[in-house]
């Protein structure tokens, strides 16, 4: 039901920007291309949120051991980058509009974001009821960031037509664009931190170290590492040192750890090693706040 969702989210979308693509060029309204470029935004996100759900159901291989997720993470860096041309290129021409006013063909315009607004309306409603998945989360904030921008080339439309006012017209593309530019400065960002490894958005590391610090038989955490798969894909590695008479019941407490971190946290791809306690002086490597920490003997797998 999800993939169909967005499948149809997205082809919708596409449709959206073909036709406010076409008015705005021949409406002469850069509120309209600015929009469209928003809406491209949308087919972007739609897209990346469609093939993330049918990247997670192909199993990986010999060659991705971890799938296919990060496929749609250089999808979205690309995009990001691609929306801050976006919006250098609407602020030059509003700048040039503000200097030379065009003339704008108000009912075009009008027509043509009502059927943007009606159409992310039915779309925002179709997405509505699975937005337990975070990524048609994300889809169906984009949606509505558009209606939004769409209802403001309305109300330029409508200023241009009953008072011939053509200032509104770049004044509402640049509020447009500042919509654009918080998009791609948050995906850049987000894609960014996935890349680099970073603790994901909403995990607080330090209370990850406690949660498991907490299962009954661990002394102490070291080597911890919390990271993206994607965006909706969570990994963590760990050492946990118990004493040494526990090693072997090792199995035991991995369950443990487990159950602890994906009830609390929801992290499902987890790789624990339990160890005894012997000194080891080499950091290289070690996560966060780990420094000469403890370090297993014998690790056991």
């Amino acid at each position: 039901m999800t993939g169909r969702a967005l499948r149809q989210a997205f082809l919708l979308t596409a449709l959206i920007l073909l036709v406010e693509t076409g008015a705005g060029l021949l409406s002469h309204s850069l509120a309209l291309l600015a929009d469209a470029g928003h809406i491209l935004t949308d087919v972007v996100a739609l897209g990346l949120a469609w093939f993330a759900v049918i990247q997670a159901r192909r199993p990986a291989d010999a060659q991705r051991t971890y799938g296919y997720h990060r496929v749609g993470i250089l999808a979205a860096m690309a995009n990001g980058a691609a929306l801050i041309l976006i919006v250098l290129a609407v602020a030059y021409e509003a700048a040039r509009r503000f200097a030379h006013p065009e003339p704008v063909n108000g009912a075009l315009v009008i027509v043509s974001a009502l059927i943007a607004i009606a159409v992310n309306t039915f779309i925002a409603l179709r997405l509505r009821g699975n937005d337990r998945n975070l990524n048609v989360r994300a889809a169906l904030l984009h949606v509505l960031g558009d209606l939004a921008a769409s209802i403001g080339v309305v109300v330029a439309g409508l200023v241009i037509l009953l008072t011939g006012w053509l200032y509104a017209d770049p004044i509402v593309s640049l509020g447009i664009t500042a919509l654009i530019a918080f998009s791609a400065i948050r995906i850049v960002l987000d894609t960014m931190n996935v890349l680099l490894e970073g603790v994901p958005t909403g995990i607080d590391l330090a209370e990850v170290r406690r949660t498991i610090a907490a299962v009954p038989g661990v002394n102490s955490v070291h080597d911890l590492h919390v990271w993206s798969l994607s965006g909706e894909q969570t990994a963590l590695s760990s050492h946990v040192v118990v004493a040494e008479e526990l090693l072997a019941a090792d199995s035991e407490h991995v369950r443990k750890v487990e159950e602890a971190i994906c009830g609390r946290f929801g992290i499902g791809h987890t790789t624990i090693q339990v160890e005894a306690c012997h000194p080891c002086a080499e950091t290289v490597g070690h996560g966060a706040g780990d420094h000469n920490h403890p370090h297993a003997r014998e690790p056991v797998a």
